[in-house]
């Protein structure tokens, strides 16, 4: 098959993570569907797709007056995202799909129902495991029997990617190719040489932000837009950014903490938490340990980072840097999520985390793009 006809829809796109990553394996991206403006205009800012393929909106208002907002989205080859669902508990007896908590999920069948596409992913949290048999069975009523369909954790940090992130990830085609071969596949790829060091290691040091509610503030302690900027070169950017030439530094700025917080952060050594005896003088929450025990965290360079999640829009404190009083910054989000350097996250600078924290991680998105076109071959 031509490359020319690996297009696909990103829906619930966010940033472009998973987009970023087919892109990367060889795949074209048609249209985008996403509700959150600033994560739509990263999304369209960092490719050529113009305002009439980037749907900017509620996906049940899509699926509604699809030809009316959308524009060259016949015959895709390959439709992914992945919807947000609530309803994963066991206790509750009501079906998925009829959970309106799910209603995303279901308005995602609906959309694959309609256009069809040979190929789909579906990316996920790990509670969807909890339904399973449920999931399958609600894709085949949607799809049909023609499609063939499997499904796998997948943990980002088993795939060169310096990062413990577990995710659900639902595979289907119609072309009659065993999806499992796909998985077989990813599977074999297995192996990580990174750690959080070699992620962020190279990066300006951040001093702590004095600046409250005032993220417009820029300098050379904080951080800010550096042109003309000039990388070190490791194995890691070669990686993540596959040797081109980025002059720039985007994204890299601290945020905002009170004098208790920068405290806190330069007595914990790394790999320590709340709990920690350096911290239990100034601790807000010693009464409630057992609730707050990852309130803070100082990650270790020499090992891999935890999840990246949007909670760090609201703070930072789990995702202390190894040496620098200090969250990690968005940027330094980012090259844990495999971003290249050259890819801008747009907004706020709360936005940056949460659009960061929401993205399927771009190198294990390339591995998943890159496998089903090795079955296709």
């Amino acid at each position: 098959m031509e490359s020319k006809n690996f297009t696909f829809i990103d829906l619930f796109a966010g940033a472009g993570g998973l987009s970023l990553g087919l892109e990367q394996a060889g795949f074209t991206s048609i249209f985008a569907n996403e509700i959150d403006s600033n994560a739509a205009l990263t999304y369209k800012t960092n490719r050529t797709l113009d305002d009439n393929h980037v749907f900017i909106g509620d996906i049940t208002y899509l699926n509604e007056h699809l030809h009316e907002v959308a524009e060259g989205i016949d015959n895709p080859f390959l439709v992914c995202g992945g919807p947000p669902c609530q309803g994963f508990s066991m206790a509750n007896r009501q079906r998925l799909i009829d959970d309106p908590r799910n209603h995303l999920y279901l308005e995602y069948l609906k959309f694959l129902k309609r256009v069809k596409p040979h190929f789909f992913i579906m990316e996920n949290v790990r509670g969807m495991t909890q339904k399973i048999d449920e999931v399958m069975d609600n894709f085949h009523e949607y799809m049909g029997q023609e499609y063939d369909i499997s499904y796998s954790l997948l943990n980002a940090k088993e795939y060169n990617i310096p990062q413990n992130r577990e995710r659900l990830f639902i595979i289907g085609n119609n072309l009659g190719i065993n999806t499992n071969d796909i998985i077989f596949l990813i599977f074999s790829q297995k192996q990580q040489s990174f750690t959080l060091f070699d992620a962020i290691g190279d990066l300006p040091e951040l001093k702590p932000n004095p600046n409250k509610n005032n993220t417009k503030i820029e300098n050379n302690e904080i951080g800010y837009f550096k042109r003309n900027y000039t990388y070190k070169e490791t194995e890691y950017r070669e990686y993540i950014n596959k040797g081109k030439v980025i002059d720039y530094l985007y994204n890299h700025k601290n945020r905002y903490n009170n004098d208790r917080d920068i405290e806190i952060f330069k007595r914990l050594p790394q790999g320590a938490n709340s709990l920690d005896e350096s911290i239990k003088d100034i601790m807000p929450y010693t009464s409630r340990n057992h609730m707050f025990k990852d309130k803070y965290f100082k990650l270790k360079y020499d090992e891999i980072s935890k999840t990246i999640t949007s909670h760090m829009r609201n703070d930072c404190n789990m995702y202390i840097h190894p040496t620098q009083p200090r969250g990690l910054s968005p940027r330094e989000a980012a090259r844990i999520q495999t971003f290249p350097d050259d890819y801008v996250f747009y907004g706020p600078q709360n936005s940056w985390y949460q659009q960061i924290g929401n993205a399927v991680p771009v190198k294990l998105a390339e591995l998943i793009g890159r496998a089903i076109k090795a079955c296709l071959n």
